[in-house]
């Protein structure tokens, strides 16, 4: 079965690009694009995609505002922020507000199939800028500690799970705990790791 894909995006020729990108892929389809952060609180609810890809800075209401609302509307849709934008401020208001990736618009196509992968399968990818901002970010706030740094018991159990091959929902059913709860985890893991993505995060575990 294919993912499903909607974009949000205001340049209509970007819109057409990312489309076609989207439809080259084998597993992946395109099923609508839309110009507003307003006409996506409107329509993406009544058809949910597997996957939105959001930008940042849109006409009206900002992809950061529109965030709370499509998690609201649309839960099982996971949210990948696509923009020019990498502020640190905006990095980290869109993962806040709920955001399961951030990538830049620059990613070459491969990048952009590899972090909607990721995505479906529980990862939170960040283009490498990003990933480095993240990691300066809480260097330079004192919260990359050694004793921070260290997996919680249960942190530690849900990477041995992610390293033998389970996915979040079916790591959720082992341990009795909600999804959420596991998606929680699992960002915690990476920041802790300082990992893009689950087999950056099982790589380094194993080393």
């Amino acid at each position: 079965m294919k993912t499903t894909i909607a974009v949000v995006e205001d340049d209509p020729g970007l819109r057409q690009q990312l489309t076609e990108i989207l439809k080259s892929a084998p597993d992946m389809d395109c099923l609508y694009t839309v110009s507003s952060a307003e006409e996506a609180i409107l329509r993406i609810p009544k058809n949910p995609p597997n996957i939105v890809l959001l930008d940042i800075k849109l006409p009206g209401m900002s992809g950061i505002d529109c965030l709370p609302h499509l998690k609201k509307a649309a839960p099982d849709t996971e949210i990948l922020m696509l923009t020019i934008y990498e502020e640190a401020e905006d990095i980290f208001r869109a993962l806040k507000a709920g955001a399961s990736g951030y990538l830049l618009k620059s990613s070459p196509p491969d990048v952009l199939f590899e972090a909607i992968r990721d995505v479906c399968s529980g990862g939170t990818p960040l283009s490498g800028h990003i990933a480095r901002k993240v990691v300066r970010y809480f260097q330079s706030v004192g919260q990359m500690e050694r004793e921070t740094e260290k997996l919680s018991a249960r942190e530690l159990e849900v990477l041995e799970l992610m390293a033998v091959g389970f996915i979040n929902k079916e790591i959720a059913d082992k341990l009795g705990v909600s999804l959420q709860t596991v998606k929680t985890y699992v960002k915690r893991i990476y920041v802790k790791m300082h990992a893009r993505n689950r087999m950056e995060a099982v790589r380094k575990h194993r080393a």
